[in-house]
């Protein structure tokens, strides 16, 4: 019965084989999984190396790179030997005989060729500076005006191209431009100023100027100033007769003329070279470098229509703290050497002599008075205005410094101590 009903079903009894492997597919499958994988790669690629750089800043952001102007020292007079008078010679006296070549106009046209050569090779560290100001007339229209100076391309970082001008040409500005020596102009930051002499440095973007531009232009060489004496051949560049890219030349007619400004004294060169009272720009020598920076704000009322210019080694340590973005320490003195001769004949104790103390200045704050005679600060001996600059410059705005004066009164000199927190002059 069991046999019987086995025959029964028989017929729905079935062998279920294995369904055949289509390789053509596989092939179409292996490949568009090999070509996925190829495009993630190469998405994966561009992404990682656009956004590396982005990455990289923010993990490891770059410090702007530190600007260093080396100082320079007054030359050493060279001791010349004299000639033995008693060695015996057999040979009789005789005067040197000087031959005089006579110059030529000629010869003259060529000295002066030279020399603007040399002038317009130092444009190419020269920028006109133009400050755009908004204003509004008496009937509420807007209009803009515009300032114009000279300023001097003094660095570059690799980053910014950093430039020296006067914040005169950009005083209340709302936008600054930069105008090279073949009339490209750049939108300029403003980076750091010293609020007493003025001297503002500029920040452009290396990355905002075109390749042709920077070929062209050249940094300016800092000259030692120290070794200018009078009679020294010089040229004016930039603007000294308010016309961009001038070149005049002449000589210094002074080089002893000093001035004394706020917590700093500064040598003045004079010279017979014919200028603008607005006039801007650079004083070089013969070898293209920069030896002063010219500022008209300095001259005598004698010397209104001739160029001046502030010593350029002694703005060196100022124009290096504006170019790292530092503050200059500001006190508020105006101050002299007690020399050695002044102080026994006025019988006044060796140091630095208040002439006057700024209104609303720190030092006023903290009680120094003119005719004080500041002896230490922080406990180092401050024996010239030399001295006292190269202090305050190591100070850093809101550091307290402890300022040892002496201070006259019926018994006669009396030691002071003053603490004078440093400040910024605006």
């Amino acid at each position: 019965m069991q046999e019987n009903k086995q025959d029964k079903y028989e017929f729905i009894s079935e062998k279920i084989k294995e369904k055949p492997v289509n390789k053509k597919k596989l092939v179409y499958h292996v490949c568009f999984v090999v070509l996925l994988a190829v495009l993630f790669g190469i998405v994966a690629s561009v992404t990682f190396v656009l956004c590396q750089p982005k990455i990289d800043g923010m993990l490891h952001p770059k410090e702007d790179p530190t600007i260093t102007i080396p100082k320079d020292e007054p030359e050493q007079e060279t001791e010349t030997e004299e000639p033995d008078t008693e060695t015996e010679t057999n040979e009789p006296d005789s005067e040197p005989q000087i031959v005089y070549e006579q110059l030529t106009l000629d010869d003259f046209q060529t000295l002066q060729n030279e020399m603007y050569a040399i002038g317009k090779q130092a444009n190419k560290f020269i920028v006109a500076v133009t400050g755009v100001k908004s204003n509004t007339d008496w009937f509420n229209n807007a209009y803009e005006s515009k300032g114009q100076g000279s300023g001097i391309i003094i660095a570059n970082s690799g980053q910014e191209l950093l430039i020296l001008t006067e914040r005169k040409v950009i005083a209340e500005a709302s936008s600054v431009y930069v105008t090279f020596v073949n009339d490209t102009s750049v939108e300029a930051s403003i980076k750091k100023y010293d609020g007493n002499t003025g001297i503002t440095v500029l920040s452009v973007p290396v990355d905002e100027i075109d390749n042709d531009t920077m070929n062209l232009i050249s940094v300016a060489v800092l000259g030692n100033s120290l070794a200018i004496t009078q009679g020294t051949l010089a040229l004016a560049v930039g603007s000294p007769l308010g016309t961009n890219y001038s070149i005049l030349t002449g000589n210094i007619t002074s080089s002893a003329y000093s001035i004394s400004t706020i917590d700093a004294n500064y040598d003045i060169f004079t010279t017979d070279i014919v200028g603008s009272k607005n006039g801007s720009g650079a004083l070089i020598n013969l070898n293209g470098e920069v030896i002063g920076l010219v500022t008209q704000g300095y001259s005598s009322e004698g010397d209104q229509n001739t160029l001046t210019a502030i010593s350029i080694s002694e703005l060196k340590p100022v124009i290096e703290m504006l170019s790292n973005n530092k503050d200059i320490p500001y006190i508020g003195l105006e101050i002299t050497t007690v020399t050695n001769t002044i102080a026994k004949e006025n019988d006044i104790p060796k140091g630095v002599y208040i002439k006057e103390v700024k209104m609303d200045s720190p030092a006023m704050a903290a009680g120094l008075q003119s005719g004080d005679v500041i002896t230490e600060i922080d406990g180092e001996a401050v024996i010239s205005v030399d001295g006292y600059q190269t202090k305050l410059l190591s100070l850093t705005p809101g550091d307290v410094a402890e300022v040892t004066i002496q201070r006259q009164g019926n018994d006669g000199y009396t030691e002071i101590k003053c603490p004078v927190t440093v400040s910024v002059l605006q």
